[in-house]
């Protein structure tokens, strides 16, 4: 052959090349039938609807379309087929069998005014948005959990630490209702990206939606989209309802490993102020005094796989042109669905866990000793009863430390004396503090008792701040429930305009 022949002309290949079905079409077409069947169905569905009431379609041709769509939906299992290379993927499968059961002159009608670049982003959409919505209840109910623990212990004083070191004392309520604001907000993330998701591509077929009269919006009604995504190019290029739904996911299982790290810390032997119950707790093969509470290392790497999961799809588009393209497609999607997964087994798994812990009041009480975190009151204290500098008060309370740490002592039964050295070389008078005041106001009861500022650990702050905790979750609930009910007067309406259809003569 010539070297300036033309490679078309002697071209005997046949598709599929085996090695291409196998590597690429093969999964391509599993994953279709495993993740899409009821999106191609009710796509399928919805644009007949559509094409039939807006009259781009005979009425009795869209009938006995429908009625061939629904031999098909009773002859077919999806999850029974082997992929054959006998057509390209699982939408032209439904094309090929429409052409058993349709004239010639039919069987292409469906098709009118769409392409599989909408079709294909109305699929991903449909199969997100319950993946999210089931990940989004999970959440919820993980945050009603940890609302109803942190008002059981809203009393209950702990530790609280900063760069690793005992700080403060706070309440085990206190501490959860820092999570329990994450956890809001990572909900919130996940409904703003639900909006997304709630834009239907129908109609923009391949770039710019098309010259029949096509009604975008009855599409995204019977759909059970909330309206169509406007810019129709955006529509097929514009793949920020992936990005912005696996980032969100991501964000949810990072911070919930922030505190599973916590829970795996403060459950060692040496600091011990959580106890994990028997139910959640391994024994060793070997060691018998062991207790391990091995349900926190499944937590902490299962969020790990959930994030990296999710961040997986948001690496795999970088730097991808703006444009329809596979890299955000079927396999890049399906990959997604299994942080959905893992990161559903991870809150089921919290939810069950944080409500059995409980704080051990002996160990929290020891820590605080060994620890004097309450000597930061000593010298707030000092500024407003004995009109010292803060500067100077945190010298004296600093002094306090050191003597009553070196001593191994109690900081309210100890610490008197190295108080009133330290105040008097500091201020070369007498303090007002008595024994008794100074014991009072060392004392972590105290300390969580005089914090009511806003957002602190005082009794009124933080119960003021779960009830609005309370309130948020109620509405998130509420919201979720209006978009259930939407979306199934939707799925009840395009099922009777189908069955309309059907019965055309």
């Amino acid at each position: 052959m010539s070297r300036h022949a033309d490679p078309r002309l002697s071209d005997a290949s046949v598709f599929p090349d085996p090695v291409y079905k196998e590597t690429v079409l093969r999964p391509l077409f599993d994953g279709a039938k495993t993740h899409h069947v009821e999106g191609f169905r009710a796509i399928d569905r919805a644009h007949l609807v559509m094409l039939t009431e807006t009259g781009i379609l005979p009425r009795e041709t869209a009938g006995r379309i429908a009625r061939a769509l629904d031999e098909i939906d009773a002859e077919i299992d999806p999850a029974a087929l082997s992929y054959t290379g006998e057509v390209e993927d699982f939408f032209f499968l439904i094309e090929a069998e429409l052409r058993k059961r349709l004239s010639p002159d039919d069987t292409g009608c469906l098709h009118t005014g769409r392409s599989r670049n909408d079709i294909d982003h109305t699929l991903f959409k449909l199969a997100l948005k319950p993946r999210l919505d089931r990940l989004a209840a999970k959440l919820r109910a993980l945050i009603a959990a940890t609302l109803a623990l942190a008002e059981r212990e809203k009393a209950t004083l702990i530790v609280a630490y900063t760069h690793g070191q005992p700080a403060q004392p706070t309440t085990f309520g206190h501490y959860l209702a820092a999570a329990i604001e994450v956890m809001l907000r990572d909900h919130e993330r996940l409904m703003q990206a639900r909006e997304l998701l709630d834009l239907s591509p129908m109609g923009a077929a391949a770039i710019t939606t098309s010259g029949f009269p096509l009604d975008r919006a009855r599409v995204a009604q019977l759909l059970g989209f909330a309206e169509p995504l406007e810019n129709s190019y955006g529509c097929i290029a514009a793949i920020d309802y992936v990005t912005a739904t696996y980032s969100a996911v991501e964000l949810v299982f990072l911070h919930l490993g922030r505190l599973i790290q916590d829970l795996q810390v403060w459950t060692a032997f040496e600091v011990g102020q959580l106890y994990v119950p028997n139910a959640f707790v391994q024994i060793s093969s070997i060691m018998p005094q062991k207790r391990n509470p091995v349900p926190i290392e499944h937590l902490r790497h299962l969020s790990s796989q959930a994030m990296a999961r999710a961040r997986l799809v948001r690496d795999v588009v970088h730097n991808t042109p703006f444009t329809d393209m596979n890299d955000a497609e079927g396999e890049t999607n399906e990959a997604g669905y299994q942080a959905f997964a893992t990161g559903e087994r991870v809150l089921d798994l919290l939810a069950a866990l944080l409500p059995s812990m409980s704080v051990d009041g002996r160990r929290v009480a020891e820590n605080i000793r060994r620890s004097c975190i309450t000597i930061t009151e000593l010298a707030d204290t000092l500024v407003r009863r004995e009109g010292l500098s803060f500067r100077a008060a945190h010298e004296i309370a600093a002094s306090v430390a050191r003597a009553v740490v070196a001593l191994d002592g109690d900081l309210p039964r100890d610490g008197y004396a190295p108080f009133l050295e330290a105040f008097r070389h500091h201020t070369g008078r007498e303090p007002a503090l008595t024994a008794g005041d100074f014991a009072g106001v060392v004392s972590p009861e105290n300390f969580v008792a005089v914090r009511e500022r806003f957002g602190g650990p005082g009794p009124q702050a933080l119960g003021k701040a779960l009830a609005g905790y309370r309130a948020r979750l109620d509405a998130a609930d509420g919201a979720a429930a209006d978009i259930a009910m939407r979306e199934q007067a939707a799925r009840q309406e395009l099922d009777a305009a189908f069955a309309a259809l059907m019965e055309t003569a």
